[in-house]
């Protein structure tokens, strides 16, 4: 039961994600999805196709028919949910993938009616699957479809205006699967780029997938140095992005702030890890600024609901839903951040007009599964008298683990949705009360772990 997530099914290969455990997770998943078709598509680990096999089979199996796309990123695969192929527009789709994950690592995303399958959606169909006989064989039923035409197509066309922009663009696919749409989008619209580990690798032979840590950026700055004005680099399934400029590594919060600037009067969500800075701007912009739960599935469903156009994760997801279909796409999002530049936005002299806050990266305390929400929920129960050193409570917001505000920032703890861990995040207009919150709520962490 452990590779059910919140957000994904994510496991080891052969050890968790093997031949038995897949066909049955495609049998369980047709039995949830009321259509005929299922669109499925894999990133660049060498087990993926193996793993589209067996998952055709459960889906087949199932009563389904697959629509096979082959290796693309998973925007792409999100994508082929609005459109048309051959007069079948898909009921779900599937994404085979890792994301950012060691290489070992594989998984799936799913997609239901064009909305997120996730939460417990996912246990359900995981104690379905525990409790399930291996499915009968059934004569294999997948039609090939041309995704990565279609969206590199879409967005050229989207993009048109960005035409033979002089602005010098170097990026890092990460041996992922943006390289499989990159080249082409930027070529056809005769945009001056170099690019790192451009060929998908599932091995990841150059550095770990994962643009959110810093270690992971160095190649593509020193190319940014030497031959870019901006940077961009990518996740190991796309749907993540970094921005790099001389002078900043744009954070997702800061790039919605961006982003929105040619919106008007918008909605956009932001997750708890979020700066206040963020949230004060869009306020003061006239836009209508929303606070909720970390996690792309959640931000897509809140989106949704409230008809948002633009959501973000500090991460680098950020979901657009003004111009286009409401989910995160790394790919797209540099286009947008491109046409920014384009229509003369200098993006470190807007940066630089914000308030100067001091922020620390979120910090990762280990638990257990089985103690992580407990302990966020006697860190609450704490809270309600704390210490009379504990620093002064503005109010306190609890829409995803305790996002507590002080007068001069904010501290979290929230529980990790998929992994065993707390995570903390801490700001502050001074960097020394930065540090006094992070100590007040370590310490009220280190109380609630005692009383358990």
């Amino acid at each position: 039961m452990s590779i059910y997530r919140e957000y994904d099914i994510r496991g080891i290969y052969e050890k968790e994600l093997n031949e038995a455990s897949v066909v049955r997770i495609g049998y369980a998943l047709a039995s949830k999805i009321k259509g005929e078709y299922v669109a499925v598509g894999y990133d660049a680990r060498s087990h993926s196709p193996i793993l589209f096999e067996y998952l055709v089979r459960g889906l087949n199996a199932g009563g389904k028919k697959v629509l096979g796309m082959g290796l693309v990123p998973t925007p792409v695969n999100y994508f082929t949910n609005y459109q048309e192929w051959d007069g079948v527009i898909p009921s779900a789709s599937v994404m085979i993938t890792g994301s950012h994950n060691p290489s070992e690592y594989n998984g799936f995303k799913i997609t239901v009616d064009k909305a997120p399958f996730f939460s417990e959606d996912i246990y359900a169909l995981g104690r379905e699957c525990e409790a399930m006989d291996m499915p009968t064989e059934v004569a294999r039923d997948v039609t090939e479809i041309d995704a990565v035409k279609r969206y590199v197509d879409f967005l050229v066309n989207e993009f048109e205006h960005l035409k033979g922009m002089d602005t010098k663009i170097v990026y890092d696919c990460g041996n992922g699967v943006a390289g499989v749409v990159t080249e082409d989008i930027f070529s056809r619209l005769e945009l001056s780029t170099k690019g790192l580990y451009v060929d998908p690798d599932g091995t990841f032979p150059n550095h770990h997938p994962d643009p959110s840590d810093e270690h992971n950026l160095e190649d593509v700055k020193k190319l940014l140095q030497t031959d870019g004005e901006i940077a961009f680099a990518y996740d190991g399934d796309a749907d993540r992005i970094a921005v790099l400029t001389h002078k900043n590594n744009i954070k997702g919060d800061m790039m919605a702030l961006l982003y929105s600037m040619k919106m008007e009067k918008p909605t956009v969500i932001g997750e708890v890890k979020c700066s206040q800075v963020m949230y004060d701007e869009l306020a003061r912009r006239g836009a209508n600024a929303i606070m909720y739960k970390t996690g792309h599935s959640n931000l897509k469903v809140k989106m949704k609901e409230t008809n948002a156009d633009l959501a973000c994760e500090v991460s680098g997801h950020v979901f657009f839903k003004n111009r286009y279909f409401g989910y995160d796409d790394a790919i797209y999002g540099t286009l947008r951040m491109l046409e920014l530049i384009h229509d003369g936005i200098d993006l470190d002299a807007e940066l630089a007009k914000l308030p100067q806050v001091f922020s620390t990266e979120e910090i990762k305390v280990e638990t257990t599964e089985d103690q992580k929400f407990k302990i966020i929920e006697r860190v609450k129960e704490l809270l309600q008298n704390p210490p009379a050193s504990f620093p002064k409570i503005k109010d306190i917001i609890d829409v995803d683990g305790v996002r507590i505000n002080f007068e001069k920032g904010w501290g979290l703890v929230r529980a990790s949705n998929t992994t065993p861990v707390l995570v903390t995040r801490f700001e502050s207009t001074v960097a020394a009360e930065a540090k006094v919150y992070e100590k007040a709520i370590n310490d009220l962490i280190s109380e609630a772990k005692k009383s358990l």
